[in-house]
């Protein structure tokens, strides 16, 4: 954005308009009137041939996606929603279920064809599910059999550890799907609140915000092939974003279910974590505890802080112990 010539040089700050400018350099966006999904910018924003090291790794067991698997997967994914299913472009899915390998695929088939993703935390109640529902209106839901019956009934509902999800993967591609027009400015996201202030609320996302924040890191890039170790929830905004631009950029996301501090700790170490999201809780024990300092975490570069904000006595602990590490919080 241009900058006024009375804004602050420091603070970004423009007394004439009482608003924050950011200091970094414009980022280059699409033109807003391109019909662009966030699964065919993020292919786009790949070299070719597609990475050769893995789209996604589950922390748990060390199962690895690849960048080609990864892709022919949404494909047949995205052909059988279309041909199996009523979805069409500007419906809503909803989805409970905890982080695996399915859900980063699943959220950029959904996205691809026009569908947008409202994924809820499975450990919900009914009640707070079903205002959730009453909210965004989806045509269809996607759970796992553990926490499925807290979804209203007359909602049709598709089990992603059942066979016959398993048998969408097994479809044959006699054709190309009819393309979908997907504009940036269709809904791809509708991301809930925790409800600290009262009850959950939802906000609706774009695919052109999910474009430019991604463009905002690949234009701060500095380094390649990083390795992202995702303990944030998949349902979170955090944990949507991150599973998004990770892929886009052209790195491996290592995916946890919320796991113990221990387990992440052996997970950054075992796969050599660049960056990290995490709680402020995570922050803090990383700061304090002995176990951190039992793993090799000279790997690590970034960790992203976002949830709440953190005490500026916990950010400084964190920088003593981890002088190298760039704490990253969101404004």
């Amino acid at each position: 954005m241009a900058q006024n010539s009375s804004t602050d040089r420091w603070s970004g700050f423009c007394p004439e308009k009482k608003a924050f400018h950011s200091l970094r350099p414009a980022v280059d966006l699409p033109p807003p009137s391109l019909p662009l999904s966030f699964p065919a910018f993020a292919l786009s924003a790949l070299p070719s041939p597609l990475p050769s090291h893995p789209a996604l790794v589950d922390a748990a067991t060390s199962a690895a996606v690849s960048f080609p698997t990864f892709f022919s997967r949404v494909d047949t994914l995205a052909f059988a929603l279309h041909s199996r299913t009523d979805l069409t472009r500007g419906d809503i899915a909803f989805i409970l279920s905890p982080a695996s390998l399915d859900i980063p695929v699943l959220y950029f088939a959904l996205l691809s064809l026009g569908i947008a993703a409202a994924p809820a935390n499975p450990a919900s109640t009914s009640s707070e599910i079903s205002r959730l529902i009453r909210l965004t209106k989806p045509s269809i839901a996607f759970s796992v059999s553990s926490v499925a019956s807290k979804l209203p009934y007359d909602l049709p509902a598709i089990l992603l550890d059942s066979s016959h999800f398993r048998s969408f993967f097994e479809v044959e591609i006699s054709h190309p799907p009819p393309a979908v027009a997907v504009e940036q400015s269709d809904l791809a996201a509708i991301q809930f609140s925790s409800g600290t202030t009262g009850c959950m609320k939802a906000a609706a996302l774009t695919h052109r915000s999910f474009i430019a924040g991604t463009e905002g890191f690949l234009a701060l890039r500095s380094s390649v092939n990083d390795v992202t170790l995702l303990p944030a929830p998949m349902f979170h905004s955090l944990g949507f974003f991150f599973t998004l631009r990770t892929v886009a950029m052209g790195d491996t996301l290592v995916v946890m279910d919320r796991g113990t501090f221990p387990g992440m700790m052996r997970a950054a170490e075992r796969y050599g974590v660049t960056q990290l999201t995490a709680a402020p809780p995570v922050v803090v024990a990383m700061a304090r505890s002995e176990e951190a300092l039992r793993h090799d975490l000279s790997a690590l570069e970034r960790v992203f802080c976002g949830g709440a904000p953190i005490s500026q006595n916990a950010a400084e602990r964190f920088s003593s112990r981890f002088p190298t590490v760039m704490l990253c919080q969101p404004p």
